[in-house]
């Protein structure tokens, strides 16, 4: 390998770059809370928690947490001015009525046609659903930031996902640790990858064919660890 693929922190950071201005977000407990922590330059971004939080901000410095305010993951944040609380009831009611813009999820297996397989690995371990299932169908658009392979090199992009589904056809788009790739009509399509890959050895790592339209940009970001 001749590569360095992306940190968690940069992947995030791209994912970030992608929100529209104004925008009402979800993000998935773990690795897709570093979101939050890159706000788009010059952009207006309400982020949604599922624990009935609107409009929260960055993670307080250590020692001055709060922690009767706390993300869905647990973890103390802070609030925006115009912040708002509410009943849990109320904040699936937000996600299930089509009012969130964006939810950026974490991943086992996405598929080509925009399957997500994210609560659980085949039989093992305990089940941990959460609100995805909700999340995948009541946002505007789905996205997932991952690695591009598991641990012992699998892909995590695949043509059909082996464990359990959490959505059928809600992806469309991947950021991962080596490429951006887009949900298009049944197929990965490659935007983006990191200059230093060539195409036959990212879709040796990618489980289903990755397609093409039009020119494959470089996938830069900052130094981020």
């Amino acid at each position: 390998m001749n590569w360095q693929k992306l940190t968690n922190a940069q992947i995030a950071w791209r994912a970030a770059q992608d929100i529209e201005d104004g925008a009402y977000v979800n993000l998935g407990i773990g690795f897709p809370e570093m979101v939050a922590k890159y706000p788009p330059e010059g952009r207006d971004v309400i982020y949604h928690s599922e624990n009935g939080i609107l409009g929260f901000g960055e993670a307080p410095p250590e020692g001055e947490e709060d922690w009767d305010l706390i993300n869905a993951g647990k973890k103390a944040v802070t609030l925006n001015p115009g912040a708002s609380i509410f009943h849990h009831t109320d904040s699936f009611a937000m996600v299930r009525g089509g009012h969130l813009d964006v939810a950026i999820l974490g991943a086992y297996q996405v598929a080509q046609n925009g399957d997500l397989a994210n609560w659980r690995i085949g039989t093992s371990g305990i089940p941990a659903v959460g609100g995805a299932m909700d999340l995948v169908h009541g946002a505007g658009r789905v996205a997932v930031v991952t690695d591009h392979t598991t641990k012992d090199g699998k892909p995590k992009l695949v043509e059909r996902c082996s464990f359990p589904l959490t959505g059928v056809g809600c992806v469309t788009r991947v950021y991962t640790s080596l490429a951006v790739v887009d949900i298009e009509d049944g197929h990965f399509v490659l935007h983006e990858k990191i200059p230093d890959i060539s195409m036959d050895n990212l879709q040796s790592l990618t489980g289903a064919p990755l397609h093409l339209d039009g020119a494959v940009l470089d996938l830069i970001t900052p130094e981020l660890t």
